[in-house]
């Protein structure tokens, strides 16, 4: 069998990502002729016909929809090993970095981080997104640089993790609240009304099978999904929220905070990348920078 002809997946992330003939010949600055020659050649070579006719257009096969993430990573890998490795030059850097986290993190580690890149590469732009999921695709597709959170069974395989810190829940009420005030016991944390926090609406978490070893119950009656949502309500009303202590530093100000009266594992708060970005010297330095504002 002759050796595959790998400019072919040059030219085949072009028509994928194009879905036209046309505009992929103009993006390799080939003529169109020519790239259709080269669609006949990735037909024959992948046994299926990629790109059909839909009216006046193209559009992917199931088979080509499954190729084109793989090969834009390939093609990506290879300019990346192809290409130079520059000194990087902070001061005359211009990039924007995705960073998708958690509720609460812009909050209390976002002025350090801000403050450090600021000061470093002036041309940087930050952009915190909300990370509702644990699903990993933005890290591979690109639309996210880097991910902060908990190491789940819904992590990518391929995902780079490296420890930022750990966590601990903790009590938070309003001041002048019942609880502001003596010894936090089981059963007092247990008597009152609860918030719980939950993106995937669950009713119940680790501080309730903690409780059941005492042989109580507490009783939730409001569940949201943000712990910013929780604070607020709590701070509101008689509720008790319970939420990351590191987290939420500065969503609790003005608050009253006491330590669980049941034991809890903690949370190892991880930082997460695609490993194509291992190599760039610009996420190794923003990667840095989160690391250095979290430890502060």
């Amino acid at each position: 069998m002759p050796a595959p002809d790998l400019n072919l997946l040059v030219t085949l992330d072009a028509l994928l990502a194009e879905g036209s003939v046309a505009r992929a010949a103009h993006r390799l600055r080939l003529s169109p002729s020519a790239m259709s020659r080269a669609l006949a050649r990735l037909r024959r070579a992948t046994g299926d016909p990629l790109l059909v006719r839909a009216g006046r257009g193209l559009v992917p096969t199931p088979r080509a929809l499954e190729l084109r993430e793989r090969v834009g990573g390939l093609v990506q890998d290879a300019e990346a090993v192809l290409r130079p490795a520059g000194k990087l030059n902070l001061e005359r850097l211009i990039r924007t970095f995705t960073l998708r986290t958690r509720d609460g993190f812009a909050e209390n580690f976002g002025p350090a981080l801000i403050a450090r890149v600021g000061a470093e590469a002036p041309g940087v732009r930050l952009r915190f997104l909300q990370k509702p999921d644990k699903d990993s695709a933005p890290l591979r597709d690109g639309t996210v640089d880097l991910e902060t959170g908990v190491v789940g069974e819904t992590t990518g395989p391929e995902v780079r993790a490296q420890a930022l810190f750990r966590d601990r829940l903790i009590g938070v009420v309003r001041k002048g609240h019942a609880l502001s005030k003596g010894r936090i016991t089981p059963a007092r944390y247990a008597v009152g009304r609860h918030i719980y926090v939950s993106r995937r609406g669950l009713d119940k978490g680790p501080i309730d099978e903690a409780l059941v070893s005492f042989g109580l119950e507490r009783e939730i009656v409001a569940i949201v999904g943000e712990f910013s949502t929780a604070l607020a309500l709590a701070r509101a009303s008689d509720l008790i929220a319970s939420v990351p202590e590191r987290h939420t530093g500065s969503l609790r100000a003005g608050m009253h905070s006491f330590p669980l009266p049941v034991a809890t594992s903690e949370i190892a708060v991880s930082l997460l990348w695609h490993p194509r970005m291992d190599a760039d010297p610009a996420h190794r330095w923003l990667r840095e920078c989160v690391r250095q504002a979290c430890a502060e």
